[in-house]
């Protein structure tokens, strides 16, 4: 979470996270801008009814939730940042998301996009192509592909960096050995977590120049179509 939300600082008065899940990064959000109304769309009911639960008894009230498609949003009004963490890789058409998200979008806002990256570490000095994950329609994403789909999208990009260096990627790897990515050897995950938590804890701190995943802030593009790549 450290790694996207620093990227936000500001002031906005409408934020949209969009593929909220459970709504973790929509709370933060919500407490980190108490001034801005945030709102969390998702494709499950289910995850939207959670979030919702979640979120009255954590007594968040800048914060709500609701069902939506990101290939095809309608809302109610447009938004000065729209944060994509994790979703994209689960999406078929991500253009006509990255799309409806620049529609969703006030002139001047900004767009955070995270995703897994193509390659990782395994187990921490060979590359390979990131694991196959339920739910996932592609392993992820090359830094230039990313960069692509969103300036076909019209979007500019701002900045882009790559996350989760070795220790994370060290971490994480011994966590899917455990689960494989589906609540398997719950109790053994249970005994591994709080060493893999401190891993990835200071792992948090490297600026990596390669990493498992990919990070871009953007804006609509317009008249000038200047942009910073980092």
């Amino acid at each position: 979470m450290r790694r996207v939300l620093p990227k936000v600082g500001g002031n906005y008065s409408a934020i949209l996270d969009a593929g909220c899940g459970i709504g973790v990064f929509s709370m933060q959000l919500a407490k980190l801008h108490p001034e801005a109304q945030v709102m969390g769309v998702d494709l499950e009911e289910s995850l939207v009814r959670k979030a919702t639960e979640i979120t009255r008894h954590a007594k968040i009230s800048n914060c709500k939730f609701q069902r939506g498609d990101v290939t095809n949003l309608h809302l109610d009004h447009k938004f000065d940042l729209i944060v994509s963490v994790d979703n994209l890789e689960h999406v078929e058409d991500d253009v006509r998301a990255l799309e409806s998200f620049r529609r969703m979008l006030n002139p001047e806002g900004r767009l955070v996009v995270h995703v897994p990256g193509y390659y990782r570490r395994w187990p921490v000095f060979k590359r390979q192509v990131n694991f196959d994950v339920p739910g996932h329609v592609r392993p992820g994403y090359l830094k230039e592909q990313l960069a692509e789909r969103l300036t076909d999208a019209g979007f500019t990009l701002l900045e882009q960096s790559y996350t989760f260096g070795v220790l994370e990627n060290l971490s994480n790897n011994i966590s899917y050995t455990i689960t494989g990515a589906d609540k398997r050897n719950r109790y053994l995950y249970a005994l591994a977590f709080p060493f893999l938590a401190l891993l990835a804890y200071f792992g948090g701190f490297q600026r990596p120049s390669w990493g498992a995943g990919v990070l871009a802030v953007c804006r609509p593009a317009g008249d000038d179509n200047s942009g910073l790549l980092i």
